[in-house]
């Protein structure tokens, strides 16, 4: 008979210990080949073209789901409740994979956002503001506070988006040494978490956008990527973020428009409903890309790019629908951090090179992605109020690492010297 294991109580003295990692920036970018920084305009092109003959297609095929299902041939094949079951499955196929490639075309303005789809400025915010304006983003706006979120990454301080809460932020006291109080303070049922996480999945980027949910705690009141003279902006941008919101303007109006000739329900159908989402794959993504117990986030002196730009973590996402309609951005987003300007093409290769070179501080999850999306919310609870390298804490309390302890040189010689003697 096998024996019973029983669970070790938990205990913080054993968890693992993290040490940041130590290389420079120069030195990590020097262990990528060069070509692998190099941007083709053509090269983007062609995606974006194939991207736009997808859409289109998928366009075209949707135009004949309600003539197809209710034309009289059908109605009596399969009986009007069933013509009317194969033209909403008909429907939901068109949602997913029309949500997908709308998602696509978002992650190529994505990527004319880091000027990483051509060397040419020019072409990077044109098609940048195309795309990006036809999805609801407002281009420029996002592309400035998306830099600095690139550049401050991991920093409590500084990160523009999923900055942790911390325990103060919640309510908690300093010592908890009972962890049902934690499960009394910040346990929900399922079904109301499950409520909490769909939330999030349709409204974080619209509340991200208008209200700085998600954003820097100490920015003002209304903070949001709308207002020209937000603190998320210096003069220098200010016409650009009026373009910016003039381009989701002229959206609103060509949805006004198109509502009228060819009905609101149309709309809908043909655009809101991918376009939804569009919003919940791109967040979902970036959520998992940022948000894992096992990812550090640094305060003050132990903080820098090259340790912000580790602490983020590949994920296979939808497997080879990630990879075509997605253009890896989840699978290989790792290098994305520390090379922003690097074309997703590369990415791949790249990240060969990057996982050589840095070892146990790149970080991969092959986790079922609705999986690793309820545990990572439900896990990442909080941070700390003090320490300079912090790890989420769980509903209990909990954490999967901790800061290793730093080894005084000195003492470390003394005893060498010692011991040699």
């Amino acid at each position: 008979m096998a024996e019973k294991t029983v669970n070790a109580p938990y205990n913080e003295e054993h968890l693992p210990a993290y040490a940041p990692m130590e290389w420079s920036l120069k030195e990590i970018r020097g262990a990528i080949p060069p070509h692998l920084f190099q941007r083709h305009t053509g090269r983007g092109l062609l995606y974006l073209a194939r991207d736009f003959l997808i859409a289109g297609t998928f366009w075209a095929l949707a135009t004949r789901i309600d003539p197809v299902s209710s034309s009289d041939h059908v109605q009596h094949l399969l009986t009007p409740r069933g013509a009317q079951v194969m033209k909403w499955s008909a429907w939901i196929v068109y949602w997913w994979f029309q949500g997908l490639a709308f998602t696509g075309l978002w992650v190529i303005g994505h990527e004319c956002g880091h000027s990483a789809f051509s060397p040419h400025g020019i072409v990077n915010d044109t098609i940048g503001f195309i795309l990006h304006s036809a999805l609801f983003t407002p281009f420029f706006s996002w592309k400035y506070s998306h830099h600095r979120h690139h550049s401050n990454h991991a920093s409590m301080e500084r990160d523009e988006v999923y900055v942790p809460k911390t325990r103060s932020d919640l309510g908690l006291p300093q010592e908890i040494h009972d962890e049902s109080i934690y499960e009394e303070l910040l346990g929900d049922t399922p079904i109301y978490t499950l409520f909490m996480l769909i939330r999030q999945q349709v409204l974080a980027f619209p509340a991200y956008l208008l209200f700085n949910v998600s954003g820097q705690k100490h920015y003002p009141k209304w903070t949001n990527h709308f207002d020209p003279s937000s603190i998320l902006f210096n003069k220098g941008q200010r016409n650009a973020v009026i373009m910016s919101n003039i381009g989701l303007l002229s959206m609103i109006a060509i949805l006004y428009y198109a509502a009228q000739v060819f009905s609101f329900a149309g709309v809908v159908k043909y655009y809101l409903i991918p376009w939804v989402c569009v919003t919940h794959w791109f967040i979902m993504i970036t959520y998992l890309h940022h948000t894992d117990p096992t990812l550090p986030h640094y305060r003050g002196p132990e903080w820098n790019f090259q340790r912000g730009a580790a602490a983020t973590v590949d994920r296979p996402v939808l497997g080879w629908q990630g990879r075509f309609f997605l253009h890896d951005v989840a699978h290989f987003h790792v290098i994305h951090h520390f090379f922003p300007m690097m074309p997703w093409y590369h990415g791949e290769e790249a990240t060969q090179h990057l996982k050589a070179f840095i070892g146990p501080h790149y970080s991969w999850s092959d986790k079922p992605i609705f999986s690793a999306l309820w545990d990572s919310y439900n896990r990442c609870q909080f941070v700390e109020d003090d320490g300079n390298i912090l790890f989420y804490r769980d509903k209990r309390g909990r954490a999967v690492r901790k800061p290793a302890q730093k080894v005084d040189p000195s003492s470390t010689n003394s005893v060498a010297n010692g011991r040699a003697s």
